[in-house]
């Protein structure tokens, strides 16, 4: 029993000692051992890839994501409805606030010289392409940002924000001025932030999905899609190829010339007579 409590305060003493690197505490993105492992299969998205992505259904994104279709959540709210954000995703993880967790983040705020304030820091650091995936644990009164901060956000280049929790400020943010940097919440509170921002692109929870550093966002009334950057191309070819077969299918349902049955779902006879019609021209 003595060498059980013994072995037990030993790993706890343990726990409590360990100490960073050198230089990691200040590191602008916080250490993450699973990022470690990832890093060298991930990919970047392109400008170019993202601008062919935003004109694509988002049904047919989805369905060409394969085994990342479950990396997909519903339930927030637009702040400029109708319009579709996609983007790159900048992570942030948010706790409850207790002294000593502000103090500690203070501390690492001053030796890596960036604002403590989450919001702060991601009005200073966006970058264009950003979407900035907030992660407050779906509460409903935890706010990440108002109108000002979003403006400083999004007059960096930064594409626009998913917040699990709140933002402020509806009415300006539904204003044609941020027409082109939608937020997506699960909420809308009258407060400022009071939740510590704590760690800085790092694997994050959205609802049921798991946002990882990097990976391309696309997000429309309907719901929000989550994948690494590394699909992107084979998601562009096939979702590029499935529009072209349904604006062939809807031009054959409009011809009347075909049973319905004989048309719809698209099927390989299909694209095969869409595809020999195609080299004729």
């Amino acid at each position: 029993m003595k060498l059980r409590l013994w072995l037990l305060a030993s790993l706890a003493g343990a726990a409590l000692a360990q100490t960073a690197p050198p230089g990691m505490r200040a590191s602008r993105n916080t250490y993450s051992p699973i990022m470690e492992v990832l890093r060298p299969t991930q990919k970047l998205a392109t400008d170019e890839q993202l601008r062919r992505l935003k004109s694509l259904q988002f049904e047919t994104i989805w369905g060409a994501l394969g085994e990342y279709q479950d990396n997909y959540v519903r339930g927030f709210h637009s702040t400029q409805p109708g319009q579709m954000l996609v983007g790159r995703a900048v992570t942030i993880r948010f706790l409850p606030p207790r002294p000593d967790l502000a103090r500690a983040l203070g501390k690492l705020a001053e030796e890596g010289d960036w604002p403590a304030g989450y919001y702060q820091r991601a009005a200073e650091d966006a970058r264009p392409g950003d979407v900035f995936v907030a992660d407050l644990g779906g509460d409903q009164g935890s706010v990440f940002m108002g109108d000002i901060s979003a403006l400083g956000m999004k007059l960096n280049g930064a594409a626009g924000v998913v917040i699990d929790g709140a933002t402020r400020d509806l009415a300006e943010l539904s204003q044609p001025e941020f027409r082109d940097f939608p937020a997506l919440v699960r909420h809308f509170h009258v407060s400022g932030a009071r939740w510590l921002g704590a760690e800085w692109n790092i694997p994050v929870r959205i609802q049921t999905a798991t946002v990882l550093p990097g990976d391309v966002v696309v997000a429309t009334d309907e719901g929000i899609l989550f994948f690494p950057a590394a699909l992107l191309e084979d998601v562009l070819k096939n979702a590029e190829e499935h529009e072209k077969d349904e604006v062939y299918i809807r031009r054959l349902v409009r011809e009347k010339k075909s049973r319905f049955r004989d048309i719809y779902p698209p099927n390989p006879r299909i694209r095969s007579r869409r595809l020999e019609e195609q080299d004729k021209r």
